[in-house]
């Protein structure tokens, strides 16, 4: 993949959600609610400062973080449904 995000933003893959209930019925992808866990498959260089500096981010390209529903612009390169993120929308990182 030929995609590098800028500053502090996070390239990010949703991790897939089950298509049957327990009982086996078949979950139409309209009505499947968006997972909010996803891998991280690409991060920017950091945020800068005012004064020029530039702070790392915490994630890291194989991390499982946590992120909100409709969190995000959802693009697609090639066959992948992936979606941009900044660092700050991410909850937490999945130990």
């Amino acid at each position: 993949m030929n995609f590098k995000p800028l500053h502090d933003r996070v390239l990010v893959k949703r991790m897939g959600s089950e298509e049957k209930t327990a009982g086996g019925i078949i979950i139409p992808d309209s009505a499947q609610e968006k997972p909010m866990e996803a891998k991280v498959m690409a991060v920017g260089t950091g945020l800068r400062s005012e004064d020029g500096k530039i702070t790392p981010l915490d994630v890291k390209k194989g991390d499982i973080v946590l992120i909100g529903k409709w969190s995000g612009t959802e693009i697609k390169i090639g066959s992948d449904d992936l979606v941009i993120i900044k660092e700050s929308d991410i909850m937490g990182i999945m130990g």
